[in-house]
């Protein structure tokens, strides 16, 4: 097996005196698609803003062999660990182009842009015919669309979505996810975090589930779909 895309073991990480994740570990490996589920309140905001270094954590963070600890978070982002955030956070007075190109700002390599540019339109050729449109007046699911191409302007090695399903009719959701798998079949690495485990265990190929700061259980899909614990809580199955 190659080495992990992502390590944390034994991370811990809060606000102030606040403690939130405690002895959090996960692994990701490349080509994957990861999900991390929870209840609203788990955890698993704090962990992405852990790993991305907004806030500081103590334990093991090394992504494509680096020791995250050391890191900045643009330093983290342009390593190619892309956050897509929960709310999208889109630059809502800036065309939808505008806000496509800000997702590149640290690239240099013009050719690879202009490539990126055509792989996201072939992702969301909405946001080709919304492209000279505002950002704040599209809808939800368009302005989702926008973040992940915002995102892949990037080129990240691994994307990480944070709420995507929040808000968003089941049909639309449906579709982010396809383009999620079509992304992964790019060789883009996906960690989804996500209340909506239905739609996450879709689509990933292993999952971690969040309580209150920890992880409390891990495994493939298929094995986290059948736990008595998992259906219970989280799939409605009593």
């Amino acid at each position: 097996m190659s080495a992990p895309l992502l390590e944390i073991a034994g991370l811990s990480a809060g606000y102030g005196e606040v403690p939130v994740l405690s002895g959090v570990g996960l692994v990701i490996q490349p080509g994957e698609i990861v999900t991390l589920v929870g209840s609203n309140g788990a955890g698993k905001t704090t962990l992405l803003r852990a790993v991305s270094r907004v806030i500081a954590g103590r334990g093991t963070l090394r992504f494509d062999g680096h020791d995250l600890l050391t890191h900045t978070p643009e330093q983290v982002f342009g390593l190619g660990l892309v956050q897509v955030p929960e709310g999208r956070q889109l630059f809502d007075k800036m065309s939808v182009e505008d806000n496509l190109k800000m997702g590149a700002y640290r690239r240099k390599d013009e050719a690879g842009i202009a490539r990126s540019f055509e792989r996201v339109y072939e992702l969301f050729p909405r946001m080709k015919e919304r492209r000279t449109q505002i950002a704040g007046s599209l809808s939800g699911g368009e302005q989702q669309m926008c973040a992940i191409a915002r995102a892949l302007m990037a080129a990240p090695k691994l994307l990480a979505v944070d709420e995507m399903s929040l808000g968003l009719a089941p049909v639309v959701v449906d579709q982010l996810l396809a383009v999620l798998a079509e992304i992964r079949k790019q060789g883009v690495t996906v960690l989804l975090v996500e209340q909506d485990v239905f739609a996450a265990f879709t689509v990933a190929d292993r999952g971690y589930v969040m309580e209150t700061g920890r992880i409390v259980r891990e495994g493939a899909i298929s094995v986290l779909s059948n736990d008595p614990e998992v259906q219970k809580a989280y799939l409605g199955v009593q």
